[in-house]
């Protein structure tokens, strides 16, 4: 692939004309080689380059910026960061490619309110950050909350580690400010807890940039816990592990984050950063329980009573700060360590009930042994939100092959014992061929008829997200045209 057009020259020139005199040389990026750092997201079996790429400063600028291709008639694809993992920011060929990273400033603070109103491109963690000084922080924790920007995580509704309690990206905002592909300012939500007419902050939410462009977010605060405790326990085996995470929830405790990693994953990530934990367990659980210190006390010997009863190998509660913050680190640094195992592995975001665990994990590891290729867990398992990470080489072609196959099987495997084949990551590129195995030709055709009613000309972030293919035949093919280039 050339990453080039079909556009014609013409066309392109007055284009960049165009956008060149709304935002400066400076601002956008022409030539192929700069433009390799927006070609793919963390997902590099996908990629591919932008008749150009904008970035805007401001959000004025981002309206200019849509308005010209709306009347143009190009393609827009919205980028963050670019940590997602489903091909959801890949560029679109005949399109322009608007990162928003360049809105970054947090604009308000309020601690009496406890919100924080914020640019589009500040980042997960920044938030927090800031509210620090007022014992406040963000609870949503995604595992790239140091780089990911929080209009990605409207996007991808992201969750976290800390999902459990505190819930998704949706479950903590209070506003959001977007633009339509016509540079339409919509203002979704308010500061109350209810408004009239349809919820449609809650439709952007998980959108992946195909209805609206986000501009700007406001979100809820809480308080930081008085006291947290973090309880490690190792089991002797996968089935084990998994059946304490529904007994933990039926005792009538919701822990802060109730996290689980096989053996592979315990193993590289104790190569990686020693966070102590047993090395022999074939899986450990992560309890994080806070609140007040006396609650803190009561749930913390209640879980550790009750992990004991169900036959943990390893029981641990963390001694002090610093300890818990080192087993965190552990589960946070789980995604690099295993990187360090194989030249690539693929990213899974299934979701499953609780009660499913040890079915679908166990099936995962025959589907491992059907495939050839290792796999390593490491997810959510309060909420049933997995990410098995698939072990392949991406020089290999076959491998490439049986890694995606592998990854479907998992997926429709959600979907059958009643789960979902996303959790928090979207669906992008990646998952869009799966998305029937989820949904009806009804339920699909709704999603078209939403896509239309804000998009009519199918221009923002085509190809992704829902399988409408009237404007966007060209990607029938694309898993195999947008690899290894």
């Amino acid at each position: 692939m050339t990453g080039r057009s079909a556009i014609s020259a013409q066309h392109r020139a007055l284009l960049t004309e165009r956008l060149l005199a709304c935002l400066g040389k400076d601002n956008i990026v022409l030539d192929v080689e700069s433009q390799r750092p927006w070609e793919c997201d963390a997902l590099p079996l996908y990629r591919d380059l932008p008749l150009l790429v904008a970035l805007p400063a401001t959000v004025a600028q981002v309206k200019t910026v849509l308005q010209v291709c709306h009347e143009f008639d190009v393609p827009v694809v919205a980028r963050g960061a670019g940590t997602g993992v489903t091909a959801g920011s890949m560029p679109h060929p005949e399109g322009v490619l608007l990162s928003l990273s360049r809105l970054d400033r947090i604009l308000d603070i309020d601690p009496l309110a406890r919100t924080a109103r914020v640019e589009t491109g500040v980042s997960n963690l920044a938030i927090s950050a800031a509210a620090a000084q007022y014992g406040l922080y963000y609870a949503p924790d995604p595992s790239s909350q140091i780089a990911c920007s929080i209009g990605g995580n409207v996007a991808a509704n992201s969750g976290g580690v800390h999902c459990l309690k505190y819930g998704l990206t949706t479950h903590n905002l209070l506003a959001i400010k977007a633009l339509t592909v016509e540079g339409e300012e919509l203002a979704l939500g308010s500061a109350g807890l209810d408004s009239p007419g349809y919820d449609l902050m809650a439709l952007m939410t998980g959108s992946e940039g195909l209805l609206a462009v986000v501009t700007e977010v406001t979100v809820k605060l809480l308080p930081v816990p008085q006291a947290a405790k973090l309880v490690l326990a190792g089991f002797d085996s996968v089935r084990a592990a998994s059946d304490a995470v529904g007994a933990i929830i039926a005792a009538g405790i919701i822990p802060a984050g109730l996290e689980m990693l096989d053996r592979l994953t315990i193993q590289a990530v104790e190569d990686y950063v020693n966070a102590g934990y047993p090395r022999d367990a074939e899986a450990v659980l992560l309890c994080e329980l806070d609140g007040t210190e006396e609650e803190v006390a009561e749930h913390t010997a209640t879980v550790s009573a009750l992990l004991g009863e169900l036959g943990a190998s390893t029981l641990h509660v963390a001694r002090d700060e610093a300890e818990r913050a080192l087993l965190w680190k552990g589960r946070k640094a789980a995604f690099p360590a295993v990187g360090r195992l194989a030249p690539d592995y693929y990213c899974m975001d299934g979701t499953i009930p609780r009660a499913q665990l040890a079915h679908v994990l166990e099936q995962i590891a025959l589907l491992s042994k059907e495939y050839a290729l290792p796999v390593a867990n490491v997810f959510h398992a309060g909420d049933g939100n997995l990410h098995p990470l698939i072990l392949f080489d991406a020089g290999n072609p076959e491998e490439i092959r049986k890694a995606e196959a592998f990854g479907a099987r998992i997926l429709t495997l959600s979907v059958e014992v009643g789960g979902s084949i996303t959790g928090e990551h979207g669906v992008g590129l990646e998952k869009i061929r799966q998305m029937p195995a989820q949904f009806g030709e009804a339920e699909l055709l709704l999603f078209e008829e939403i896509k239309a009613a804000f998009d009519p000309a199918l221009n923002l972030n085509p190809g992704k997200g829902i399988p409408i293919l009237k404007r966007c035949q060209e990607y029938r093919a694309l898993p195999a045209r947008h690899r290894h280039d």
